[in-house]
């Protein structure tokens, strides 16, 4: 791995963290102003209609891409930036307050998509989508969505290879689904300076804006079949894309963890965090580095299988480790 590569992977693990971290600072608020998006919470279905979801969006993105609506998508998408920011500012200050900057990141990734102003934006987004959906799945819905999207991303990145096609059609239109890792102070994702850069696999992006899966080389290292050509050299690249929703998901369990775990609380400052929580932010990040490890080879990977693993392995030490019935931490005791 070269130098500039290390400085990437600690970029991006620190984009991981401030979306998860951010989540867990986002959940109380986020209960205590009834933001909850379901009835209930424990409902296993819920994970089933959200995946139905991902599906029903992800068909009609790569419509929208073939028929040549990219703007429509890319108008969509920063929309739906705006909002939820709206929802992240609206837990500092009052809502009517919040909509200034949230519209100024609408405005900002359509005026200007740097990379540092789609990062941002995608942080926003990130810890918003997956506070909101932490505090609207219960344990078993959590991890009966991170095991699903888990498959369904091996599947559609190593199968049927549709996502690689999702992810070239989202690549130029500069919008927060993707986060975008510099490996050099002098890189500007809107030079269009992208022969070398390098795309993560990635997956699904909290069900807020569709979802990427898998990526591709910016200048075709996916060739139209699918298929993945020859990757960049090593030390090549400007720059890693990585999928937001990779640190979306299993975002959700860190959050559902934190929200209803009985574990012990940590009193964390500013933090709703218990141990199963963060054990399930150790395996996420102990997967995210797995996955760099193989991405910086070159080769598109499905991000959510190590991600989600990583995710749901931390959370249940967390749990056996806290002293919570490992019936109670699946999320089953209530239906035995």
């Amino acid at each position: 791995m070269f130098p500039r590569e290390y400085r990437g992977v600690a970029f991006v693990v620190g984009l991981f963290l401030a979306v998860q971290l951010g989540a867990l600072a986002l959940v109380p608020e986020f209960a205590e102003s009834g933001y909850q998006a379901v009835e209930n919470p424990d409902n296993p279905a819920n994970s089933l209609v959200y995946v139905a979801a991902i599906v029903a969006m992800t068909g009609l993105m790569l419509a929208a891409f073939r028929y040549d609506l990219d703007g429509a998508i890319r108008l969509l998408i920063v929309g739906v930036s705006a909002y939820l920011s709206w929802y992240v500012f609206s837990a500092l200050v009052p809502p009517l307050a919040a909509a200034v900057p949230a519209l100024a990141v609408g405005a900002g990734l359509l005026v200007h998509p740097e990379w540092y102003v789609i990062d941002t934006a995608g942080v926003l987004m990130g810890a918003g989508a997956a506070g909101l959906f932490g505090i609207s799945f219960g344990l078993l819905p959590a991890l009966l969505l991170l095991a699903v999207l888990a498959v369904y991303d091996a599947i559609s990145v190593y199968g049927t290879e549709h996502m690689l096609s999702l992810a070239e059609g989202i690549m130029d239109l500069n919008i927060p689904v993707v986060l975008v890792i510099p490996l050099s102070l002098s890189y500007s994702l809107l030079d269009g300076e992208t022969a070398s850069d390098e795309a993560a696999g990635v997956g699904d992006d909290g069900g807020s804006d569709g979802d990427v899966e898998g990526a591709s080389d910016a200048e075709g290292d996916v060739n139209e079949g699918g298929d993945p050509a020859e990757p960049a050299e090593p030390g090549d690249r400007d720059a890693f894309f990585i999928g937001l929703g990779d640190a979306v998901i299993p975002t959700v369990l860190i959050a559902s963890a934190a929200t209803f775990s009985s574990a012990p609380d940590l009193a964390v400052p500013l933090l709703g965090v218990n141990l199963p929580a963060l054990l399930a932010m150790v395996g996420t990040l102990a997967g995210l580095l797995v996955l760099m490890r193989w991405v910086i080879k070159g080769r598109p990977h499905a991000g959510l299988p190590l991600l989600n693993g990583g995710a749901i392995g931390g959370y249940l030490i967390g749990s056996v480790v806290a002293g919570v019935p490992l019936i109670e931490a699946l999320g089953v005791a209530a239906f035995l």
